[in-house]
């Protein structure tokens, strides 16, 4: 992920502010529900199961209550100075919440649970909004996969603080917590004051509807077909996290046999492993919005659990094994790799989403947006307790047939997910394959529009090029094909996944032509980009060919930016002419470096075939001279800058 987010006091501030409050959070809830159960329930005489509910549902109450109102809240206030309100209010609490432990207040300090659940739900809005108010479109996805990352290793930190704090036991283990929790507040309020303002769109009163502002957000989240999908999405997510997690001391005891240790330990796994993903999700995405990632984290969960759930019981270990010797056992070390992988999954996951729900949410009514997502996030993990207990309790399955429930609906969301929108998934696949074939460089990546529709000119110098132009592309890529290989038997699905548009020449088939580009300017209309490779047939040279009249035909019907790319390194490979027809002559090397150089983009109004052709011949001596000062000095380490200088590079 990009450290200078880090740096920067429009995010730095803010982040350091949601981690502390996660922190505290954490480390007041786990304290709590250790003391309660066992320091309070032997001296009260308090049932466990209703003590240990009671405060999960006493947290969880505040997000049904009270989000659709921060939602508000945070829409028509300065959002800045909402942050430091509510870390004020933070703060009050842990104050109370101090005196109560110091006095074993154990009554008060359930009823503090509540409000600090209903400060957390006030504040999740705000997180979320705040952030395209500070960030670049371009830096949404690498500010949103820091935020998760930082929460979820807030999370391990503050549980694994709290099992510290009271393992010191007695008084001393209270006056530990208390100070603890009242200077992560002071913390989070001097973080907080550091934040840049973030005024409203659209100041103005805000009503007090806790209730009915709840299902009216609701129904205006669900009811934007934008960001539906989003909102489920996520909130499938926290059903599956929620789920997980809620098994774990129960998995740690029945399955692996261990101590408290074993559960703090396989807690971290799944932390660690959001915190990779998030930084591999901001990796593959370089700044762009990449949903294919979606379907493609929800496999990784279900490989991860699926394993997880087929795992036998530890018969190495007895009841209660220490952790120490638990890091001896293989079959130990494999059930934690698991939940890494499915925390793996989770962050490659969810990033996506909560940078759509970003993009797509109205800057009036995007904490209000987020707001929805929260009461459904809410409401998602209160069905994960009754799965459970339906499950585990009702129906009487075990630990690891509801393992296996949890990793069925994982996959079932990634087929969902797919079905529902693949050529992003189809991208990425593509992306990956081509990144184990080639060493691809990109030069001006950066040109392709984010959203609206654009036109792609290209050489075309192998039956690879259209795969690498869709690897490449950070958008999915519409592209002309010959109808002929189109409607081949063996490959016409992939082509109609990836949305290929077949054509035929005029002398065949001059009403196929004509179909081609209307569904050509349809996509353009559409906002959709479409590559097109105006020679309109593989070089026989190596060189630039003659662009057919077919670019002008589409140019004139819908008028769309421009945007020349060309290809080097690729002639002579296996899949071009060089050297002999293609595929009739033998590979001659492996991941051959190929370079992509894209070009300014070409007003509508101004295009020009003449001048894109010789734009097109620019890029093509560039992208071809750069591929080969890469392969004939990638070996000269010490000198490869210079040579590159000197090729341009």
């Amino acid at each position: 992920m990009s450290r200078d987010l880090l740096r920067r006091p429009r995010f730095a501030p803010f982040f350091w502010t949601q981690a502390l409050g996660a922190f505290n959070d954490n480390l007041f809830k786990n304290a709590l529900l250790l003391l309660l159960t066992f320091v309070v329930i032997e001296q009260r005489g308090w049932d466990t199961g209703v003590v240990n509910n009671l405060a999960a549902g006493l947290f969880i109450l505040p997000f049904l209550l009270f989000s659709a109102w921060g939602g508000l809240l945070a829409d028509r206030l300065d959002k800045q100075r909402l942050i430091v309100r509510l870390k004020w209010l933070e703060l009050a609490t842990m104050s109370v919440a101090a005196g109560a432990l110091i006095f074993e207040a154990w009554e008060l300090l359930l009823a503090l649970l509540f409000m600090m659940g209903t400060q957390s739900a006030l504040f999740g809005p705000v997180k979320y909004a705040i952030l395209p108010q500070h960030l670049k479109a371009d830096e949404l996805v690498s500010g949103n996969a820091w935020v998760e990352l930082g929460t979820f290793l807030a999370i391990l930190i503050g549980t694994l603080a709290a099992a510290a704090l009271m393992a010191l036991g007695g008084e001393l283990a209270r006056w530990a917590l208390s100070a603890s929790l009242v200077s992560l507040a002071v913390l989070g309020v001097l973080a907080a004051m550091r934040i840049p303002p973030a005024p409203s769109a659209s100041p103005g009163p805000v009503p007090w509807r806790p209730l009915s502002g709840s299902v009216a957000v609701m129904r205006e989240g669900l009811s934007n077909r934008r960001l539906r999908w989003a909102l489920l999405g996520i909130s499938a997510f926290w059903f599956l996290g929620a789920s997980y997690l809620t098994q774990l001391p129960a998995y740690a005891r029945d399955i692996v046999h261990g101590a408290e240790g074993a559960t703090s330990a396989l807690l971290a796994a799944f932390a660690i492993g959001i915190g990779l993903g998030s930084l591999a999700c901001e990796r593959v995405s370089r700044g762009r919005l990449e949903t294919g990632l979606v379907p493609f984290g929800a496999l990784i969960i279900f490989a991860g659990g699926l394993d997880l759930a087929l795992r036998p019981a530890l018969a190495e270990a007895q009841m209660a094994t220490p952790l120490i010797e638990l890091l001896g056992i293989a079959g130990f070390w494999r059930m934690w790799l698991d939940l890494g992988v499915i925390g793996f999954g989770g962050g490659l996951y969810i990033v996506p989403l909560y940078t759509l729900l970003q993009l797509r949410s109205p800057e009036d009514h995007r904490a209000r947006m987020i707001a929805a997502n929260n009461v459904l996030n809410a409401l998602l993990m209160v069905l994960s307790a009754g799965a459970g207990i339906l499950v585990l309790g009702v129906m009487g399955r075990d630990i690891p047939d509801f393992l296996l429930l949890l990793s069925l609906i994982s996959g079932l969301i990634a087929v969902i997910c797919m079905l529902r929108d693949p050529r992003p998934f189809l991208r990425l696949i593509i992306f990956i394959l081509i990144h184990l074939m080639y060493r691809l460089h990109l030069k001006g990546r950066w040109r392709i529009p984010a959203e609206g529709a654009a036109l792609v000119v290209c050489n075309h110098v192998s039956f690879m090029d259209a795969l690498i132009l869709g690897g490449a592309s950070p958008r999915p890529l519409r592209f002309l094909m010959d109808a002929e290989i189109y409607h081949s038997p063996w490959l016409k699905w992939f082509f109609r996944i990836a949305g290929a548009i077949p054509v035929d020449s005029s002398r065949k088939d001059p009403a196929g032509v004509r179909r081609s580009l209307e569904e050509v300017g349809k996509a353009l209309r559409d906002g959709e980009v479409v590559m097109i490779f105006p020679e309109g047939k593989l070089t026989r040279d190596g060189e630039v060919g003659r662009f057919r009249r077919g670019l002008e035909l589409i140019l004139a019907r819908d008028p769309a930016p421009v945007i020349p790319m060309a290809l080097g390194g690729l002639w002579g490979s296996w899949f071009s002419h060089g050297g002999g027809p293609a595929f009739a002559k033998w590979p001659r090397r492996l991941r051959g470096r190929v370079e992509l150089c894209v070009g300014r983009t070409f007003a509508p109004e101004n295009v020009k075939a003449a001048e894109l052709e010789e734009a097109v011949r620019d890029l093509h001596r560039k992208a071809t001279r750069l591929a080969d000062c890469r392969r004939r000095w990638s070996c000269c380490r010490g000198r490869q800058a210079d040579w590159m200088a000197r090729c341009g590079g």
